[in-house]
């Protein structure tokens, strides 16, 4: 099936249509799943309802966090404020007091207050005390101090401030996760050669200050010191947080023990998925402790969300790139780019970084033909000077085979040959570049000798694809009799390793023209997968490899006749740039679409799948007048 040149890029017109008359800031658009996740674990309380929000690349996560807390919070949030006050029992066990979330100055104002007034006295300051702060907490410790005096007060201070919250932050975020950072830490000092610590050297952690609400931590760093997760798991499972012991040499600091705070905290820990797939592996309890798994993916999906709202995602994309404002024009390039970075024409990405870069880029193209609008030429002018910088590579192996250096045939016929089309990924480069097939047949039983295996220069998948075509051939031809012929297949001056099963089609359909003795069609490349039966299956890089072709046929002249083979399920990752859709619609470039092997032979050959079938059956077995099968070669030399 030959594709139109509509086919070959998203409908983008019709997106536009559903722009809406005003725009708002969303960076949560096509996030409802993970948002539905979030939701659920902040209506629960306790140690079992923790998240995991699993990150796609390129979103931005604390603009997702900010914009989800600014409309929502943890049902079960109870803010206090927390002081370490003095032990009138022993100086080293300083008390952990928590009071009502704004008051710690005005309690510490209060207590010291208290204990400087006579003890016949202190009755009623007691009551307004333990009635304004009125905490579980704060009733011991105002019982333990109600007889107690000002000499009596062991250390050199009352108290100190560990957590004030005048207004509490929607959540926190912990991104250079450190033990102290993370945990906080007590200082020491040294005071007439004494090392000890005291009440001001007890600093909080993100732990502390959280306490009460929600935390988000990086899993990245927490991952680098295993010692922090183990940590962390612990103030999870007990709702309460030790502090570290000093070491033993610190004198008498070492001692110095603070009472432990208790913890209720809802933690969320931001990673990525092989992130979350090392933590369950480690540690059997993870899925325990963190059931709800939010998946903040990278594309939205237009064929199940309306496009209306991703144009609000846009909106908020452009008010972080403070760039020049999008024109009609400007919206249809930057949408085409959403659905490449996609690879599907139906879907549109969410990675703000990379459409960051292209609107910035796109903004110092426009700025320097003095426009007041980013439109498409900017936004076009943008990505060739990101195919610029990134195409060095793509263009020495392109000339090496304009040099003859490597030899690729893009016109005339040959038996047993083919353009195959592959996907070189190298130096944070990615382009398409076709290499040569070939397959050659001798006396034999029915074997295919892959020389990329033979010379470990296959990979796993490209082994397998290898044996799946080998099995079609046996299924289509040897079902009653064994074949009288063996086969060589190859990449022809490729010196790495192959992998992926993308070239199996071409490799099969090789190995038919060699068997058949009918020439293919060399002005064409192809690619696709196959499976036992000659099914065509889908590829990846579509796109690049069509491109890389093109650029090729370009460069030495297009004839009309030129053009690739791709399997029909990947006609909906087409999104070609401009120049070669426009080749395809004036007809000097082609792309056809197969379903099934039998297909692209009728394409590379104008010979009917079932004369060339039968050529091959002619070629490889035959009936003499005993009954028994004859090959090739003894037909040939009879």
């Amino acid at each position: 099936m030959k594709l139109d040149y509509k086919a070959l890029q998203p409908d983008i017109e019709t997106w536009l249509k559903s722009f809406p008359a005003e725009l708002s800031e969303n960076p949560l658009v096509g996030q409802s799943r993970a948002a539905k996740a979030f939701g659920d674990s902040l209506q629960q309380h306790g140690t079992y309802s923790n998240i995991y929000a699993l990150f796609s690349p390129g979103i931005l996560k604390r603009d997702v966090l900010n914009a989800y807390f600014n409309e929502h919070q943890w049902e079960y949030s109870s803010w206090y404020d927390w002081v370490y006050m003095a032990n009138p029992k022993d100086a080293l066990r300083p008390v952990a007091v928590n009071i009502p979330s704004g008051s710690a100055e005005s309690f510490l104002e209060a207590v010291w207050a208290f204990i400087n007034l006579p003890k016949d006295n202190r009755e009623e300051a007691y009551k307004e005390i333990t009635q304004t702060y009125d905490t579980h907490k704060l009733r011991d410790y105002m019982q333990q101090i109600r007889d107690v005096a000002p000499e009596d007060i062991q250390g050199e201070q009352l108290a100190s401030i560990l957590v004030a919250h005048e207004h509490p932050a929607p959540y926190y975020y912990c991104d250079r996760v450190t033990e102290e950072r993370l945990f906080g830490h007590i200082g020491v000092q040294a005071i007439e050669g004494t090392v000890r610590s005291e009440l001001h050297l007890i600093e909080p952690g993100l732990i502390h200050k959280a306490n009460g609400g929600v935390l988000a931590i990086e899993v990245a760093e927490l991952l680098e010191d295993i010692k922090l997760w183990k940590r962390l798991k612990n103030v999870i499972e007990c709702s309460e947080l030790e502090w570290s012991a000093a070491k033993p040499d610190s004198g008498t600091a070492f001692f110095y023990r603070p009472e432990p705070v208790p913890v209720n905290l809802k933690v969320i820990l931001l990673g990525s998925r092989n992130e979350y797939a090392q933590l369950r592996e480690y540690d059997e309890d993870f899925d325990h402790f963190f059931p709800f798994l939010a998946d903040f993916h990278g594309h939205y999906a237009t064929q199940n969300e309306p496009v209306a709202p991703y144009f609000d995602y846009l909106n908020y994309v452009w008010q972080i790139a403070d760039v020049l404002p999008l024109s009609q024009s400007g919206y249809a390039g930057l949408l085409k780019v959403c659905a490449r970075y996609t690879d599907y024409q139906q879907e549109l990405t969410l990675n703000s970084v990379r459409l960051l870069q292209v609107l910035r880029e796109a903004n110092s193209c426009a700025l320097e033909r003095q426009q007041t609008e980013i439109d498409k030429q900017a936004i076009d002018d943008a990505l060739q000077q990101q195919r610029d910088r990134e195409g060095n590579l793509a263009e020495l192996s392109r000339r090496s085979i304009l040099e003859q250096q490597v030899r690729i045939d893009t016109h005339g016929e040959a038996i047993g040959q083919l353009n195959g089309l592959t996907v070189v990924t190298m130096g944070g480069s990615e382009f398409g570049e076709p290499s040569r097939i070939t397959a050659t047949i001798h006396y034999g039983d029915g074997d295919i000798i892959d020389i990329e295996r033979k010379s470990d220069l296959s990979g796993n998948i490209h082994t397998k694809g290898v044996m799946i075509l080998s099995a079609y051939l046996a299924n289509q031809f040897a079902r009653y009799a064994p074949l009288s012929v063996s086969a060589t297949v190859v990449f022809e001056q490729s010196y790495y390793e192959v992998d992926g099963d993308s070239a199996s089609l071409g490799e099969l359909c090789c190995l038919l023209s060699a068997l058949a003795n009918i020439p293919l069609k060399q002005s064409l490349a192809i690619t696709g997968a196959v499976d036992q039966f000659g099914n065509v299956q889908s590829i990846g890089a579509v796109n690049e490899k069509i491109e890389g072709y093109y650029a090729l046929c370009k460069e030495r002249g297009l004839n009309g006749e030129q053009g690739v083979i791709i399997p029909v399920s990947n006609k909906h990752q087409l999104n070609l740039n401009e120049e070669v859709i426009d080749a395809v619609k004036q007809g000097n470039f082609h792309i056809y679409a197969v379903a099934h092997v039998e297909e692209a032979l009728e394409i590379l050959s104008s010979c009917r799948a079932d004369n060339f079938f039968q050529k091959v059956k002619e070629n490889t077995l035959e009936d003499d007048e005993s009954g028994q099968p004859i090959g090739f070669w003894r037909r040939l030399f009879s």
